[in-house]
């Protein structure tokens, strides 16, 4: 397995693994990673014959009061897992490498960056996006994979990729869990063993949600309520948003019908925790 630091030597290495016709997968991560990120790997790695993973926590994504300090990091575990699952390649930039001056060329989804996790974090999916065609640019890659319980950052990307005509395809695969439902993040391993316990509640009132609409429930507002009663049942739990919205482009509904997407997102003490169940 190669560790990579420099685009360079990144960009030169992909660009002759797709001249000896190579198919290169790509897994971008932030590190610190879970079952959730190899669950991506393997799948990159049954489907191409190369596989990159990039651990690159992007400052252009967080806010000025957001983590980005104390973002968890474990470089010498994320390499052994990375290993282990049979990655190829570690792309692993600094910031000075990435953004070798202050960033002043953004890439913008105008519309889906702009509601739910964009109209609390104002720039957010702008260094998303941005750092995700850097780095579609710097890899090469024919497939990218990411996972859905980032649901409106895969809308996101998917909708630059198009926009963009970057050669890549876009896979995104399912949300894997907890055995209480919690989805796996990297944010939870801020949760002391109280907090943990509470966080579970995100799960239940996106299932119990789920419940209505296969009941036949059709307002939105109803469906929205029940998600914010059953996280009321959790004492310390804050809510920042409950959506129940259009699965392609995240619009709020009238009326539900067709494919929809239920987000929540929430506080606990200073860990903000995001979710979402697809509803098909």
């Amino acid at each position: 397995m190669q560790i990579i630091t420099s685009i360079t030597s990144m960009r030169s290495l992909a660009g002759s693994l797709r001249q000896e016709g190579k198919r290169i997968g790509f897994v971008p991560t932030m590190g610190f990673l879970h079952e959730g990120h190899l669950s991506l790997m393997r799948a990159a790695r049954q489907e191409n014959d190369i596989v990159v993973a990039s651990i690159f926590v992007n400052p252009a994504q967080f806010g000025p009061k957001e983590d980005l300090a104390r973002y968890p990091r474990d470089a010498e575990g994320d390499r052994k897992k990375c290993e282990s699952v049979g990655v190829d390649i570690i792309f692993t930039p600094s910031a000075e490498e990435m953004y070798p001056e202050k960033p002043g060329v953004f890439v913008t989804v105008e519309g889906l960056s702009d509601i739910l996790e964009g109209a609390i974090r104002p720039a957010h999916f702008r260094g998303v996006a941005t750092v995700v065609a850097k780095l579609f640019h710097i890899v090469q890659p024919h497939r990218a994979y990411f996972g859905r319980k980032d649901y409106q950052q895969c809308a996101v990307i998917k909708r630059m990729t198009k926009g963009l005509d970057l050669d890549v395809e876009v896979e995104v695969l399912p949300t894997m869990r907890e055995s209480d439902g919690l989805a796996m993040s990297s944010r939870n391993s801020y949760l002391d063993a109280a907090q943990r316990k509470k966080a579970a509640c995100l799960f239940r009132a996106l299932t119990a949600a789920e419940e209505l609409v296969w009941s036949g429930v059709r307002e939105p507002e109803r469906v929205k309520q029940r998600m914010r009663a059953v996280i009321a049942q959790e004492e310390g739990v804050e809510i920042d948003y409950v959506e129940a919205a259009d699965a392609d482009d995240l619009s709020p509904l009238a009326t539900i019908k067709g494919s929809i997407v239920l987000l929540v997102a929430v506080r606990i003490g200073a860990t903000r925790l995001i979710d979402n169940l697809l509803v098909v």
